[in-house]
């Protein structure tokens, strides 16, 4: 593992965004592994700047994007299918056809999600998050590591922590569609990124503590 400490968050989710741009560059058919959620956004929106100039080119690009809530319309603006359209997808020329994301159906499409990746070749370059209970993707804390995608009921601390995208904590769905531990661990490379002061314990009990499914991204040691 490499780490690496930035003077702010945007500096570096930039960082991050360099990291997936130079893979791009590297093998065009890239498979990307996407997250969502406020941290990301300057990476998008460096990845955005650097197509419009012509530096990096998305059309043969593969995406898989980590999770989505369980229940919600896709075209819900609060949905991640909504926020990928939004932040990256809309503005590249990304294939409708190489762009993934989970249903957010429940379980039916688990299986057939992991398949998906499989078949392209599995991930290049996985872009992550990380919860203030350290969960990674939607990998809440648990009793054991979930290989594969799967079916999650979030903790009262993710649902308190996604409230402020949403009109209350009432609202938050309480179920999500995750790509499992051992999606993320299969990728070629994992890119995670964590700001804020809130996410300091999380991110040294994952570099610091136990491997332990209670601390979900303590996986990556």
């Amino acid at each position: 593992m490499e780490f690496h400490v930035y003077e702010n968050a945007r500096a570096a989710c930039e960082a991050a965004g360099v990291l997936i741009a130079a893979q791009i560059t590297r093998k065009g058919d890239s498979v990307l592994g996407l997250a969502t959620g406020s941290t990301p956004i300057p990476a998008y929106e460096m990845l955005t700047q650097w197509y419009d100039r012509g530096v990096i080119d998305f059309d043969r690009v593969r995406t898989f994007n980590l999770d989505e809530y369980v229940g919600i319309d896709h075209k819900n603006p609060l949905s991640y299918h909504a926020f990928m359209q939004e932040h990256l997808f809309s503005k590249v020329n990304l294939r409708p056809e190489n762009v993934h994301l989970p249903s957010g159906n429940g379980a039916a499409d688990a299986e057939a999600y992991d398949k998906a990746i499989h078949d392209a070749g599995g991930i290049d370059i996985q872009l992550l998050g990380i919860g203030r209970n350290g969960h990674i993707g939607f990998n809440e804390p648990a009793d054991d590591f979930t290989y594969g995608t799967h079916v999650v009921t979030l903790t009262a601390d993710t649902i308190e922590a996604n409230a402020r995208f949403f009109k209350s904590a009432d609202e938050v769905p309480r179920q999500a569609v995750s790509m499992g531990i051992g999606n993320i661990m299969a990728a070629k490379c994992v890119v995670l990124v964590a700001t804020g002061e809130n996410k300091a314990k999380a991110v040294r009990d994952t570099i610091r503590g136990p491997i332990t499914p209670r601390v979900p991204a303590s996986v990556l040691q």
